[in-house]
């Protein structure tokens, strides 16, 4: 075997041996001290030093979300994400590819209506971590976006969106969106139709106006001092484009009218979505709603609508609900799969639990079970670096507080029934929920 294979093997071996090791350790010492300062580049920077494994987690994430495209180019955020691994100035994608490998690091990355971020996990050892970063960093600051490529991930974009459109869930879930928000971006998904209006040049320009370093923020997790954190930071994002202004407001998410729409599809099953815009990431009813909510439809099994809809009545297999906080207001969401011939009596059944609720919120002895469990489960968010690095980058982006891992059990233990319903009162309200029933029989 050649001398570099072998030499990735072992890196991967390494590598997959320290993951293992970070299990354990991140699990015993859960919530971790976090540092944050602002690198010359203007790059908010948020980093955990953790010595137990000889292991890296970066994450640099952009405000270059689905929001941030135009309406008739929804898909561009994505596109671009994708493309910014697919070759820089220095290198080609294979020859990126190959020296990520070759140190046994490896590449990540998501994108969502908010936040496009890529990530790199490399052993920290110093020829390992030196290569991954210095590939990282050109990967990050000088993608080329060839033609080739463009082409190539525009076309399978088209396909997967177009793959999607047959989809009970992808055309619920798109349609609920729109009901939802309407104006705002956060009612945009790729179509086929505007994925294929985006050009390269459409890819240049997003990248230039969202990939910027002023606004970039960088996580960093593991087997490092602040001294190299801080190298490591400017290395990141010196190169990174400047912004040539304040990025642009969004519109206010607005409360839309109570509405139902039915899609008809062949599927065997109606795919049910109810809910409404709800809440930010940073707001203060947080806590109350993730707590009201695991009794709600958050706690599977044990959870209202799972007893009263799929075990009383039989309606549907898994029905649950959720928050999801956003930069701005995120959804609610209630959701469900049905026989057709039932869908309008799971409906009522959803309601009735829902309305029941908001009227009366959870038991004392409902409130001390959630809480146990959700303080209970905190250790499963941050048992591995991938986790902790997740969490802090959320808390970097979304400029939560530092201690928010710290105070989380103890803002859980604090939620009182009063407060349950307080903040569902103020977050759901009845006249606002929409509703989407994806192969109902009618049009």
């Amino acid at each position: 075997m050649p001398v570099s294979l072998n030499r990735a093997k072992s890196n991967l071996l390494r590598l997959a041996a320290a993951l293992a090791l970070s299990i354990t350790a991140c699990a015993a010492q859960a919530a971790l001290p976090i540092q944050h300062w602002t690198a010359a580049s203007g790059a908010r920077v948020f980093f955990v030093e953790s010595r137990n494994i000889p292991m890296l987690d970066i994450n640099v994430d952009f405000d270059a979300g689905g929001r941030r495209a135009a309406s008739d180019k929804a898909g561009l955020g994505g596109l671009t994400h994708t493309l910014i691994k697919a070759g820089s100035a220095a290198r080609s994608e294979e020859e990126i590819s190959r020296r990520i490998a070759d140190v046994g690091a490896q590449l990540g990355g998501s994108v969502d209506r908010d936040r496009a971020g890529l990530s790199l996990r490399t052993l920290s050892s110093e020829r390992e971590r030196v290569q991954a970063v210095a590939t990282f960093a050109q990967m990050l600051q000088t993608p080329e976006f060839p033609q080739a490529a463009f082409a190539r991930e525009k076309a399978r974009l088209v396909d997967a969106v177009s793959e999607d459109e047959t989809k009970p869930d992808s055309i619920a879930s798109k349609a609920f969106y729109r009901l939802l928000y309407a104006a705002h971006p956060y009612a945009l998904s790729p179509t086929p139709g505007t994925v294929a209006q985006i050009e390269r040049a459409d890819v240049v320009n997003f990248y230039r106006a969202h990939y910027v370093a002023g606004r970039a923020v960088v996580t960093i997790i593991g087997d490092a001092d602040r001294a190299l954190a801080e190298r490591i930071a400017d290395e990141l994002t010196a190169g990174l484009p400047q912004a040539t202004g304040a990025a642009v407001a969004l519109a206010p998410v607005t409360q839309p009218a109570k509405q139902t729409q039915r899609i008809a599809h062949p599927a065997s099953q109606s795919h049910i979505l109810l809910g409404l815009p709800a809440i930010a990431r940073n707001d203060p009813d947080y806590f109350p709603l993730l707590v009201g909510n695991y009794v709600l439809g958050g706690g599977g099994f044990v959870s209202r609508l799972y007893l009263e809809v799929r075990e009383k009545h039989g309606f549907a297999y898994d029905v649950y609900s959720y928050f999801l906080p956003l930069a701005q207001e995120g959804p609610f969401q209630i959701g469900l799969q049905t026989k057709k011939e039932q869908a309008g009596e799971a409906l009522t059944r959803v309601h009735a639990v829902l309305g029941e609720f908001l009227e009366r919120g959870p038991t004392a002895a409902e409130l001390k079970a959630a809480k146990q469990n959700l303080v209970g489960g905190f250790a499963l968010r941050i048992d591995s670096n991938r986790k902790l690095l997740d969490q802090v980058a959320m808390i970097g982006f979304y400029r939560l507080p530092l201690d928010w891992l710290d105070a989380f059990a103890a803002r859980v233990g604090n939620v009182s029934v009063a407060e349950v319903r307080a903040a569902f009162a103020r977050r759901v309200r009845a006249e606002h929920l929409v509703t989407v029933v994806v192969g109902s029989g009618e049009k």
